[in-house]
């Protein structure tokens, strides 16, 4: 952490002295009302929610409006101000996303403490985190742990999660289990993204974006009546996005991305009380994502091939003859009707979801068609080929009947069916040399081949019925009651062959074969509490959640499927304490919440032994335990309509025990071998006799306990004030607005690598602008990591030439964020 701290002071003072100075002249004078909206308009009400016709446009966060504002959420799929929701959540505008330049979701966590992020070699693999909980079994076969949910449609699998953002009305991040209304698949939270629905007056938008590194960015909606009962909207965004490392080998750039998409919704108010809406959402994107660095080595001969690539942690070189890169298509189609029955509303949703992804990776990050040779017995001289595919399509049907909120009764209740359909694809060949000179093709006599490639195909079904109330005991004084039933069955069938091309051997432990497994299983869940409204403006809360995550079973090419046990379900209860209060005035308000949740039957990638053989194999699993305990406090200040500062805090105490995983790297050579007494926290080799008689020493593992979640900081903390004011003798009102994020040291990996771990570091973000008197031109300036602070997104071995005599090879990803630059905005409003 101590080598945050200079940065982190930097940035506090940066933001202190910004939210005193812009601040001074909101107390020096009278407030002048802004000319453009600050803090922008979290709540237009989802209208899916409600009655079509219903007014439920909520005033803005700040401006003229400060005594009654009105943010309102669905985030327990009724209409709610944020205020009355008797949980952790946080709603962001659009415009306030795009004020802090906030392009994507994962841009997110940058506005969201409580909500991490954890880089993959592509977005199969990589995973969102809240409350430091997130997917630490990467398959396709298993559900992720944070549900992302568009519009109302919950995405099948987290890989579709990672989308730009265009015409957004607002995002809800939910915090802690979510299952009782969400499903299955929100055992850590949600992240909700509502978009704009047609609008009654024609308007428009649009907005370029240039930055430096080649990125250039361009949005644009058109909005209105077709009739006096329809109304179309119509989006779409191009993004071009410039390589932030070097490719040695070409002279050209890597880690860029291109992408499109296009967005359109058709709504019909049918009467006064029935409304139907048509979406439909087409986005594709390449990318170069997402490659490996070397940060570090110790190994002379791993350095030499490298070169002249060198290894540092703020190396932005790569060697790459075969990119790496990751191409995405997908579409969502969905229709929802609305009927309000006079004091509740009936919502259905259905929807249709597909999407494909074409990933392939430069394995050995070496510039080399040929297989060179690297040294030693079968260290891999050339990784040929290592690429795959996903493809999903998903039916959802949601039926639901949902209160207005008018009586002691509130309540919301439905049915929910999903039917997924999911082909996996993955092919691997490589070479290894047996004898050869460092750094010099391997002789055609001493290479040998090894490959091997599979396909799954995975079938889920589940249904569920699921209902939530509450109730006024006393005046103030309110019960809540939640429970979910759900049904899911499972079923995987699946096929290796190997090897793949004449001459070839098998991969090591990709022996061919095939199968067919199936598992079902019913669970209850549910939510259960108190909540005391002091006032219009204050409340406090507490609620016990029951939350459960699905049966998995292995997608990937190293898959046992005619053997293989479903991926049990995993179970967490949670606890949360809750307080939500503000001024009469709005120029304070405050949302605190301190939580406790304990996983069971922990869903994990672990090695485990072979009875017959002693082999670790990498597997998918149960095992162990995680509890995560700690407070969120976010807080607003207005003590203008010129001036806000947010501010939030999360501090996360974390903690897992699982047995079985590998040994890192470093240990594993004096690993003792032990047949009793296993010690934890420290690596050994087991020593059994196997079922046939045979003495079996396995290969070294470890047996963690109150071992640290990967990529869960104990604190993260955001500080943003933004001051706007008219300048004299212009029809203009400018605008600053400074963005701090800090996060203490975080582990990378469960195996608890103290070698893979990410220190303290802080971000500061800054923009300035201008904009017209009615906000319909604004130009923005904005500098993204003012003090060019270098961090990573992930860490991990080298598979090249690590071994227990040289486990120093230390790889990581970054993205383009870990660098300074600069850019502009024009937004234009009509």
């Amino acid at each position: 952490m101590s080598k945050a701290l200079p940065q982190l002071r930097r940035g506090l003072l940066l933001a202190s002295a910004a939210s005193i100075g812009i601040a001074w002249p909101v107390w020096a004078q009278s407030p002048v009302a802004p000319q453009t909206n600050p803090t922008a308009q979290v709540g237009t009400a989802e209208a899916g929610s409600a009655p079509a016709d219903a007014d439920l446009t909520s005033q803005s966060a700040s401006g003229n409006n400060l005594e009654e504002p009105e943010i309102v959420v669905t985030a327990q799929k009724r209409v709610e101000r944020l205020q009355d929701v008797p949980l952790a959540v946080t709603a962001l505008s659009g415009d306030q996303l795009a004020q802090r330049q906030t392009n994507d979701t994962q841009g997110l966590v940058q506005a969201v403490p409580s909500l991490s992020f954890q880089q993959g070699s592509n977005p199969t693999n990589t995973t969102f985190r809240v409350r430091g909980v997130g997917t630490t079994l990467f398959s396709q076969g298993v559900e992720p742990s944070v549900s992302v949910v568009v519009d109302g449609v919950v995405s099948a699998r987290q890989a579709q999660s990672f989308v730009d953002f265009a015409d957004l009305e607002r995002i809800e991040v939910l915090r802690g289990p979510q299952g009782t209304l969400f499903g299955r698949n929100s055992t850590a939270g949600v992240i909700h993204i509502i978009t704009a629905r047609p609008s009654r007056d024609f308007e428009g938008r649009f907005e370029a974006s240039i930055a430096e590194m080649d990125e250039y960015r361009i949005k644009g909606t058109v909005s209105g009546p077709i009739s006096d009962t329809v109304g179309a909207r119509v989006t779409g965004y191009y993004n071009s996005v410039g390589g932030y490392l070097n490719n040695v080998t070409t002279g050209g750039e890597s880690g860029g991305n291109e992408g499109y998409g296009v967005r359109g919704k058709l709504e019909w108010d049918v009467t006064r009380n029935l409304n139907f809406l048509l979406s439909a959402d087409y986005r594709k994107s390449n990318a170069a994502c997402c490659r490996t660095l070397l940060f570090s080595t110790q190994n002379p001969s791993l350095a030499a091939l490298y070169a002249p690539v060198v290894a540092t942690f703020r190396n932005r070189d790569v060697l790459e003859n075969v990119p790496t890169s990751s191409s995405t298509e997908q579409a969502t189609f969905s229709a929802q009707g609305d009927w309000d029955l006079g004091g509740a509303t009936v919502t259905s949703i259905t929807a249709y979801q597909s999407f494909d992804n074409y990933a392939q990776i430069d394995n050995d990050s070496l510039n080399t068609p040929v297989p060179l040779y690297v040294g030693g017995g079968n260290n891999p001289a050339k990784y040929d080929d290592q690429s795959g595919t996903v493809k999903l399509h998903n039916f959802t049907q949601e039926l639901r009947v949902g209160s207005d909120g008018s009586r002691d009764l509130t309540y919301v209740a439905g049915v929910f069916y999903s039917k997924l359909d999911l082909d996996r694809t993955f092919r691997r060949r490589r070479a290894v040399c047996a004898t050869g000179l460092l750094g010099q093709p391997c002789a055609a006599a001493a290479t040998t081949f090894q490959s091997a490639q599979h396909v799954a195909e995975l079938s889920q079904e589940s249904i569920a019925a699921f209902g939530q109330a509450e109730y006024s005991i006393l005046d103030g004084l309110k019960a809540i009651g939640g429970l979910r039933v759900q049904y899911e069955k499972v079923s995987v069938r699946g096929s290796r062959t190997a090897p793949i091309l004449p001459g070839d051997v098998v991969f090591p432990a990709h022996n061919p074969g095939s199968g067919f497994r199936e598992a079902n299983d019913t669970a209850v869940t549910g939510k259960a509490g108190l909540q005391y409204e002091f006032s219009r403006y204050a409340q406090i809360y507490g609620t016990y959640t029951r939350g459960y995550k699905g049966l998995g079973f292995d997608t990937e090419i190293t898959a046992d499927f005619a053997n293989q046990l479903a991926v049990q379900p995993e179970h967490v209860n949670a606890y949360e304490i809750g307080f939500k209060g503000r001024t009469a005035d709005n120029k304070l308000s405050v949302a605190a919440a301190l939580f406790l949740a304990n996983y069971s039957n922990l869903q994990v990638q672990a090695n485990r032994s072979d009875v017959n053989t002693g082999v670790v194999t990498f597997v998918q699993t149960n095992a162990g335990s995680t509890r995560t305990k700690g407070f969120e406090i976010e807080a607003t200040l207005r003590p203008s309509s010129s001036f806000s500062v947010d501010a939030a805090v999360t501090y996360i105490d974390s903690s897992v025990d699982v047995d079985g995983l590998n040994c890192p790297l470093q240990f594993q050579a004096a690993a003792p071998v032990l047949t009793d007494d296993f010690p934890v926290n420290s690596c050994y080799r087991r020593r059994f006799t196997a079922p046939t008689g045979t003495v079996i020493t396995s290969g070294p593992i470890q047996d963690i306990r109150g071992g640290t979640l990967p990529a869960a900081p104990r604190w993260r903390i955001n500080l943003s004030p933004r001051y706007e004011h008219d300048l004299p003798g212009t029809k203009l009102a400018g605008f600053v607005q400074v963005n701090l994020n800090f996060q203490s040291r975080q582990q990378f990996a469960i195996e608890q690598d103290s070698l893979l771990v990410q220190d303290a570091y802080a971000l500061v973000d800054m923009s300035v602008g201008v904009s017209d008197q009615n906000g319909s031109y604004t130009l923005t300036m904005f500098v993204e990591n003012l003090f060019d602070e270098n961090y990573t997104t992930n860490l991990q071995h080298g598979t090249l030439l690590a071994s227990t005599a040289s486990p120093f090879d230390i790889y990581g990803q970054v993205n383009k964020d870990a660098n300074r630059y600069f850019g502009a905005t024009l937004g234009v409003r009509f």
